[in-house]
């Protein structure tokens, strides 16, 4: 996922001057569209943090001093349910008016933060500890620029709307901006108590603490006005706030384990999706990441919902409703659009707006609208709500005659993609970066593109809709449908296989020339069951091997490859939904012990990342007592990092819930390193429940199900 592709040899493209503090240091909260991102400090300095609204920063400074000076840092950390950032510190010695200078460390200072209802709730306490009165004087930085997320992202526009003149009114400054697209934006700051002085850039207190007194002074900041901060508003709406992040956490069936750290990564990786789960008219949706992708992606919800649909099928509902809403209707080759093409990515900012970028709606993603119908598949036969499959039916149809006319360009029964402006992505599959497709010398290939992994969502998409045609007594095109899948299987059998090296190439080019590159989207290949048991065997060797193997998870390119690089973006990076995806297709065909040894991989990644796995990291080896290397400006959270660990157990589980047959299914089931039990409580399968309980014994895996209402599950 990647609106603004890397150049070639170039694989952080915002450079640091856009982003020059590093991804651990940096804390994120979201409530809807309204994002923060801040340092340890709980600062902002106006790189590539800030409070966000609508894809517009609307708060770019955000700084608290004492006596002139930043606290000292004690402890910075977000909560375990996402809801609170709290920053602990002390203070730095103090300056008395015409006297001496008071001790450090005498004053405890304290910032907590939360949003709700896109505004941002802060409380700064101080408690002075020492034997003294102390006089305090606080002072609060602050600053809007209004920026669109694009140009915080590093682009460069040629002119900009209109600064209003700040507002001030004794406890609250009010900012101005008229964008271009004449749409006026604002951002309101408010204190709880007047300060003794107060400007468009800082307000300044006088406090004086008496021993073990304390302070608490509340901050409320947000694009429209509000009452004036108060304990009692920051109160409330902490626990509106928390006990909402409570309910959207409960969907699902309950996952537990023996093992303590392995059930704070599954909590961590629920809170996470919970946090960038938004409500939307048409259900909930993921957004795909903090900072850089905190809107709706097409491609990364669905695999987001893909990883959760075994026990938690609700969000695939609101995922395939929300994008059917927002389906193509005409051609446009700015937006990489056509009828019945599934959406990219959506943006709400100015440059958006304007079109100085084609991302307000984007379809430029060759694989979204078939992982859309693939997906809308797998849900009907998790769920058996064929009720949906019947509202969605004209977008089903809509998408596959786009899959069937517009998406195979060249007519050889292949997707394939070739952007239709330069505005738009070079590459639009998963992996589009500029420079992640290319043939084995290095060259890049020209378009039209036909990715690996697409054939295999496309052949799942293609049998989706031959059962839902029989189902609907619809033999004729049950059958199109059906031979349309079989023959993609036999064109990808034939061009993409790579006899001598007993692997799939990555891609065929606009010439017919297969890119003899292997990287790790044969693995989705396996995900979708296209390839034959011997060629999936011997997929599955290379893909464990130590070439694609890091010891952490999965390089997305193997090393020797040309272009091969670590510490790229696509090319040798390890990205933890990747790994998941591949390790869903190797337990398909069978494989346990590999998906064991890559969930232990990954396990452990979280572990060096405060249980939470990053958008991608850094593809180099394990070494013995040194942690992965992280990537510079990775999204942490992201929405398919965090259900990867879902995806990871099923495999290892061997999980088929079936709810179109009333039953559920598990073959050779495994348990993750380190964990002896393992419980799935209240899985949903129609209207009954059904708990399961792994248990390992005497080296071996045993299940034991339970339901009131006798829903039948085959265990092999």
């Amino acid at each position: 996922m990647d609106d603004l592709a890397p150049a070639p040899d170039a694989p952080v493209e915002l450079g640091e001057s856009v982003e020059p503090r590093t991804p651990h240091r940096l804390h994120a909260l979201k409530d809807k569209d309204t994002f923060v991102v801040a340092d340890s400090y709980g600062d902002i300095l106006g790189s590539g943090d800030g409070l966000f609204h609508n894809d517009t920063r609307i708060l770019s400074r955000f700084r608290v001093l004492l006596g002139g000076k930043p606290p000292s840092l004690l402890s910075a950390a977000i909560a375990q349910d996402n809801v609170f950032f709290t920053f602990n510190g002390a203070n730095q010695a103090l300056p008395y008016p015409g006297g001496p200078v008071g001790p450090p460390g005498v004053l405890h200072i304290e910032r907590k933060r939360f949003l709700w209802e896109e505004r941002l709730y802060e409380r700064i306490s101080c408690t002075n500890y020492s034997r003294d009165v102390v006089l305090l004087p606080l002072v609060i930085e602050f600053g809007a620029d209004f920026h669109d997320m694009f140009e915080v992202r590093g682009m460069k526009r040629a002119r900009r709307g209109q600064m209003l003149p700040p507002q001030i009114d004794g406890r609250r400054v009010r900012f101005g901006y008229v964008g271009l697209d004449q749409v006026e934006r604002a951002s309101i700051i408010a204190f709880s108590d007047p300060p003794g002085r107060l400007s468009a850039q800082r307000a300044e207190f006088m406090y004086s603490l008496a021993p073990e007194g304390k302070l608490e002074l509340y901050l409320e900041i947000g694009a429209t006005d509000g009452h004036i901060p108060s304990r009692e508003r920051f109160r409330d709406g902490a626990a509106r706030a928390r006990w909402d992040m409570r309910a959207r956490r409960r969907h699902g069936a309950r996952l537990k384990s023996s093992g303590r750290l392995f059930n704070e990564w599954l909590e961590k990786s629920r809170a996470d999706l919970a946090l960038l789960t938004t409500r939307m008219e048409t259900g909930p949706y993921p957004y795909a990441g903090i900072p850089w992708f905190s809107t709706a992606f097409g491609r990364d919800a669905i695999i987001t919902a893909w990883q959760i649909l075994w026990f938690e099928p609700s969000l695939a509902k609101g995922v395939l409703t929300y994008l059917a809403a927002h389906q193509a209707e005409e051609v446009s080759a700015f937006r990489d659009s056509a009828p019945g093409k599934i959406m990219h990515e959506t943006r709400k900012g100015e440059m958006p707006a304007l079109g100085e970028v084609p991302f307000g709606r984007y379809y430029g993603g060759v694989d979204t609208t078939p992982l859309f119908v693939a997906l809308a598949g797998a849900y009907a036969e998790r769920t058996g709500d064929m009720a949906l499959i019947d509202d969605l039916w004209p977008a089903l149809m809509a998408a596959t005659a786009w899959m069937e006319h517009f998406g195979d360009t060249n007519g050889d029964g292949l997707i394939d993609y070739a952007r239709g402006q330069e505005s738009g992505l070079a590459n639009q599959g998963w992996k589009d970066s500029q420079d992640s497709v290319f043939h084995a010398d290095g060259r890049f290939p020209d378009g039209p593109i036909a990715l690996v992994e697409v054939q295999g969502y496309a052949f799942s998409a293609y049998r989706a809709m031959a059962r839902f045609a029989r189902l609907r007594g619809d033999d004729d095109s049950h059958d199109r449908w059906g031979a349309r899948a079989e023959h993609i299987r036999e064109t990808v059998e034939a061009r993409f296989w790579m006899e001598d090296q007993q692997f799939y190439g990555i891609a065929i080019d606009g010439d017919g020339e297969l890119c003899r590159t292997r990287t790790t989207n044969p693995g989705h290949l396996l995900f979708c069951g296209l390839p034959s048991p011997e060629r999936a065997q011997k997929v599955t060797e290379q893909l464990l091997s130590a070439r694609f193997e890091s010891g952490w998870g999965l390089r997305t390119l193997a090393t020797g490859e040309a272009r091969f690089n670590p510490m790229s973006y696509h090319n040798g990076s390890v990205w933890p939904h990747d790994t998941a995806v591949c390790a869903m297709g190797l337990s398909r065909y069978g494989e346990r012990d590999g998906v064991v040894n890559l969930t232990s991989g990954l396990f452990e990644t979280a572990a060096s990342f405060e249980m939470r796995l990053p958008e991608l990291f850094c593809g180099f080896p394990r070494n013995a007592g040194e942690p992965p290397v992280n990537y510079p400006v990775a999204c942490l959270p992201q929405a398919w990092a965090a259900g990867s660990v879902f995806m990871m157990l099923q495999a290892c589980l061997g999980i088929c819930v079936n709810g179109a047959d009333g039953e559920i299914e598990i073959v050779d089931p495994r348990l993750p390193i380190g964990i002896d039990r393992l419980s799935v409580d209240g899985l949903r399968l129609g209207e009954a429940r059904v708990n399961l309980l792994f248990e390992r014994s005497s080296g071996k895996v045993t299940v034991h199900a339970h339901s009131r209402s006798g829903v039948p599950v085959k265990i092999r």
